[in-house]
């Protein structure tokens, strides 16, 4: 049940979030290891780059690779959210009858990168769809799918079972790193918001002002990671199956600093907060809102 709640909460959330998510993969893949000035800047900034998508991809362009990102949050959030809940039931989170950062950021980072891992291969198609687009705005490698089936049979035949898997280490260092973030600091802070009596006790207004302090935690923390595995699932490979621009996450961090320098890790950093901050608030507010139902209803 815990699993059900976890994903239906996160495709609630998915479904307004998406666009965010592919403007902010576009900013991410844009001058890819290139320095500052050596490229045409086709996305200014978020705003700029929701007008370029719509006005050269249609308003359908805003929300490509849906389908395989309702299935990522489906799954990973499934399993993180349910995973983490679990965690809590047991007592694992909490220190001498209260909630421990360190228990809750080690909980976090388990069951993101658990998810993570589970549904690998839906955010690899989801990026990969994302940064497809008509040839004058198009940035990375673009890998011409016709749609989420036919590009899942195309890894497939192209890398094997495994081949749908490739990236899964920096995306679950992403997901554990975010959700580590995430989860402690919307517990911590839900807690901390009840014990001061700022906001009505486990109402709506708390578990909200909760889930926007976790959202700001969770862009500042993930961003790099973001821009990390955007990189690594988009970039083509060579006939032997390797990478054509890196070989796994850590040569893609040297890379990327190498050539476009440490905020060359934030690009679509704006963009990210402003998806991850209405993503963190609809989908913990759901995902409590659905628990705490459920609890009432059996008593």
């Amino acid at each position: 049940m815990e699993y059900a709640f976890g994903g239906l909460a996160a495709c609630g959330a998915c479904l307004f979030t998406n666009p965010l998510d592919v403007v902010k993969t576009r900013m991410q893949l844009q001058g890819e290891l290139l320095s500052r000035g050596a490229y045409s800047v086709l996305y200014k900034n978020s705003l700029h780059a929701f007008y370029v998508v719509a006005k050269n991809d249609g308003i359908k362009g805003l929300q490509k690779g849906l389908v395989p990102a309702l299935w990522y949050q489906m799954i990973m959030n499934g399993t993180r959210l349910g995973l983490y809940h679990f965690m809590e039931n047991q007592g694992w989170t909490h220190s001498h009858g209260s909630v421990s950062s360190v228990f809750s950021i080690a909980a976090g980072a388990v069951s993101g990168a658990s998810g993570a891992f589970s549904a690998s291969p839906f955010y690899l198609i989801k990026t990969q769809l994302q940064s497809q687009s008509s040839q004058t705005i198009a940035v990375g490698c673009q890998h011409n799918h016709t749609g989420f089936l036919s590009a899942m049979q195309k890894l497939y035949y192209s890398g094997g079972i495994t081949g749908l898997w490739r990236g899964v280490t920096a995306s679950m260092m992403r997901t554990g790193v975010g959700s580590a973030a995430q989860l402690s600091t919307f517990t911590k802070s839900r807690e901390t918001i009840n014990n001061l009596n700022i906001l009505p006790h486990n109402s709506w207004k708390s578990t909200l002002a909760a889930a926007m302090l976790s959202g700001v935690a969770v862009a500042v923390a993930m961003s790099p990671f973001d821009v990390i595995s955007t990189r690594l699932y988009n970039q083509t490979l060579d006939r032997y199956g390797k990478g054509v621009y890196y070989s796994g996450p850590f040569e893609c961090l040297i890379k990327v600093f190498k050539a476009e320098g440490f905020f060359g890790l934030y690009k679509g950093c704006l963009a990210n907060y402003l998806r991850v901050g209405p993503h963190s608030v609809l989908t913990l507010t759901i995902w409590t809102f659905l628990r705490e139902t459920k609890f009432e209803g059996s008593t």
